[in-house]
C-alpha cells in the first residue's frame, strides 16, 4: 500500500498529476492502485450527493472495497480517505465517468454499479439524489439499465 501512504503525503500535487494522467486519453487499461482510487471516489462521490455523508455509508465503503480488493480494515480505511480526497479534486462526474468506462473492462464496470448500489441503500434510504447520480453514472459508465436492475436486486438480496 505504498501508494496511498505516498499519495497522502504529497495530496495536492499528486492529485492533480493523477486526475492529469487519469484524465488524458490513453489506450491503457488503468494500473490496479489507480483504478481502486477512481472507483473508491466514485463511491464517495454517490455518498456525498445528498450533502449528508453518512457514518452507514462510510463504514459501507470501507467493506465493499475491503471485499472487492481483498483488503484489511486499515488499508482499506486509508484508501478510502485518499478517495474522499481526490473525489474533491476531481472534476465534473461526467468526464471522471467517461474515463473509467474507456479504461475499465465492462464486467468490472458491472461491479462497480454493484458497489454503487450498495453504498446507496447503505443508509436505508434510496434519496432523489442519489438515485439521480446513480443513474447517471451507469448511464456514463456505459452499463445496461438491465444490468443496473440485476445489480440492485443482488444488493438488496444480500441486506
Amino acid at each position: 500500500m505504498w501508494f496511498f501512504r505516498a499519495i497522502t503525503q504529497k495530496a495536492p500535487q499528486m492529485f492533480r498529476s493523477f486526475l492529469k494522467s487519469f484524465l488524458e486519453p490513453q489506450a491503457e487499461p488503468l494500473h490496479n492502485d489507480d483504478a481502486r482510487l477512481a472507483m473508491t471516489a466514485l463511491l464517495v462521490r454517490l455518498a456525498r450527493a445528498d450533502n449528508e455523508y453518512a457514518a452507514a455509508e462510510i463504514h459501507r465503503i470501507t467493506q465493499v472495497i475491503m471485499a472487492r480488493y481483498k483488503l484489511a480494515e486499515p488499508e482499506a480505511t486509508a484508501l478510502r480517505e485518499t478517495a474522499e480526497t481526490l473525489e474533491q479534486e476531481a472534476p465534473d462526474t461526467v468526464r471522471f465517468t467517461r474515463a473509467i468506462k474507456d479504461r475499465v473492462a465492462y464486467e468490472d464496470r458491472i461491479a462497480v454499479v454493484e458497489a454503487l448500489w450498495q453504498v446507496a441503500l447503505a443508509d436505508g434510504n434510496r434519496d432523489a439524489e442519489e438515485d439521480s447520480l446513480l443513474r447517471l453514472v451507469v448511464s456514463l459508465l456505459g452499463v445496461t439499465d438491465v444490468d443496473s436492475a440485476s445489480a440492485r436486486l443482488r444488493v438488496l438480496n444480500s441486506f
